[in-house]
């Protein structure tokens, strides 16, 4: 295999619960990190001190904290990282990572990540597809193979400079705009289904009810410019996901609400112009019964 160097930035705000996990899921790795900064984005727990542990144990482990005064959001993440990667202008990579910290994976994750890049050179985002791990059990998450899941989203390093990198919005879907970015751009972003990936959270429930995030998920569809038949298209597609019917009314709800109040995008025109051509394929795809591809 070629040699390829990547680096991790983990924007981090109270993950003492599952740090631990998530740091010992690098720490095995067959291919380790050129550098792995861990930014504790205003840690008021036990964070830190995990970190700091482990950093005099490990020469790539860095930790760098971060006094934050926003709250948790989506805008103070995207600071935090690109506080650590401003750490890391003296360091070579052909690859840059971001890692939520309550995720773990397979010893053998980022080689077989990086065998994918080497494969295809238009490649620009991919990772493993991700599991919700609650309840004891996993659950598979709703999501095409064209979508890479921010909480480990790998960048080809011109890649992440064509897109500019995270946009710093609040009301998140961050990772999304990134990689449809990047599709606008030529290149590819791909998840697979044979690299796991386990989230120690429910998707969307950080601070909030799952029916709060489900309204929440609606009004984001709408802020990132979602055409409504598609946005009704997927409500009907994830009827499946718990709780089935007012976890999907209240995704609607978000979403027509947000019609209604026409708040301004962050996006630009020529995003959602893109956003939208892609949306009339996955339809067609949809009605073939090939909505994954």
């Amino acid at each position: 295999m070629e040699k390829y160097d990547y680096i991790l930035i983990t924007p981090a705000r109270n993950e003492e619960k599952f740090i631990e996990k998530t740091i010992q899921s690098v720490i095995k790795q067959t291919i380790l990190p050129q550098k792995w900064i861990v930014v504790s984005d205003g840690s008021t727990d036990g964070t830190d001190e995990i970190v700091h542990e482990y950093q005099l144990r490990y020469s790539f482990i860095e930790l760098l904290r971060r006094q934050s005064f926003e709250e948790r959001n989506f805008a103070s993440k995207v600071y935090a990282f690109k506080d650590g990667l401003r750490r890391l202008t003296e360091v070579e990579y052909d690859f840059i990572g971001n890692l939520d910290a309550d995720v773990i994976f397979s010893p053998f994750y980022y080689e077989k990540v990086l065998e994918k890049f080497i494969i295809n050179p238009k490649l620009g985002i991919s990772g493993g597809e991700v599991f919700d791990f609650y309840d004891n059990k996993e659950h598979k998450r709703y999501s095409s193979y064209s979508s890479v899941a921010g909480a480990v989203q790998l960048f080809r390093r011109n890649c992440y400079e064509e897109v500019g990198g995270y946009v710093p919005i609040a009301y998140g879907n961050i990772d999304s705009i990134a990689e449809i970015t990047a599709r606008m751009k030529g290149w590819e972003t791909r998840s697979f289904p044979e690299l796991k990936v386990f989230h120690y959270r429910r998707t969307g429930t950080e601070g909030r009810s799952i029916l709060k995030g489900r309204f929440r998920e609606g009004r984001i569809e709408y802020m990132l410019g979602y055409h409504p038949l598609f946005h009704v298209a997927r409500v009907f597609q994830r009827l499946w996901e718990a709780p089935c019917i007012v976890g999907s009314l209240m995704r609607m709800c978000g979403y027509f609400f947000a019609c209604l109040q026409r708040p301004k995008r962050k996006v630009s025109a020529e995003f959602v112009k893109f956003l939208r051509q892609e949306e009339f394929k996955k339809l067609i795809a949809l009605v073939r019964g090939d909505m994954n591809k």
